[in-house]
């Protein structure tokens, strides 16, 4: 990500510096081919000395906030994995807790075949009563344990559609401002006022 944005910049600056060289070469021309009283060397020179203050301008400000934005988009990565990493924290507690309900599960269903053939061998209706009931309260465990489970696992799953939905749209809003021109936001407006109209 940080070679992307410094990719970003860079191109910034060579479209600026490119900017920069038509409108020199464009104010050499002008100044070459208008002789209206004024010496086209003077005009030529404020002309270059007017290019080179907006160059130094607009490479200090690149300087100066190119930094910044570094740190701020590794900020938001960093907070962005370390958010993803706790929702796979919790995923992975989910998933230990519903291993250790499907375990406590097995030992229940061996208890019950134990229950079910000591019944068989005693042939007590009392036996067998107290296996419909822990059959009754295996089972109730059985889905308690399941939807406690279940639970865990959708908490975990919204969690992290949320938190990553909410860092996209950052993040998605940051490049916006960065390559949105004052061009595009001219033609933004001249369209919603048009809009308006037709309204």
């Amino acid at each position: 990500m940080k070679g992307r944005l410094n990719g970003k910049i860079g191109s910034t600056f060579t479209s600026a510096a490119a900017i920069g060289l038509v409108i020199a070469m464009a104010g050499a021309a002008f100044a070459s081919g208008d002789g209206h009283g004024a010496d086209s060397g003077v005009l030529l020179k404020d002309f270059l000395y007017r290019c080179l203050n907006f160059a130094i301008v607009f490479g200090a400000l690149g300087y100066v906030l190119a930094k910044p934005l570094r740190k701020g988009l590794g900020e938001r990565r960093a907070k962005l994995i370390e958010t993803l990493e706790q929702a796979n924290r919790a995923r992975q507690s989910a998933e230990a807790k519903v291993a250790e309900y499907e375990r406590k599960l097995a030992d229940s269903d061996r208890e019950i075949a134990e229950l079910l053939a000591q019944a068989k061998e005693a042939n007590s209706r009392e036996r067998i009563s107290a296996l419909a009931e822990a059959q009754a309260a295996a089972d109730t465990v059985r889905k308690e344990a399941r939807q406690c489970a279940d639970r865990e696992i959708e908490r975990a799953r919204k969690e992290l559609r949320a938190e990553t939905a909410r860092m996209a749209v950052t993040m998605a809003e940051e490049l916006l401002r960065q390559q949105i021109t004052d061009e595009d936001r001219a033609r933004l407006v001249t369209e919603n006022l048009q809009q308006m109209e037709n309204q």
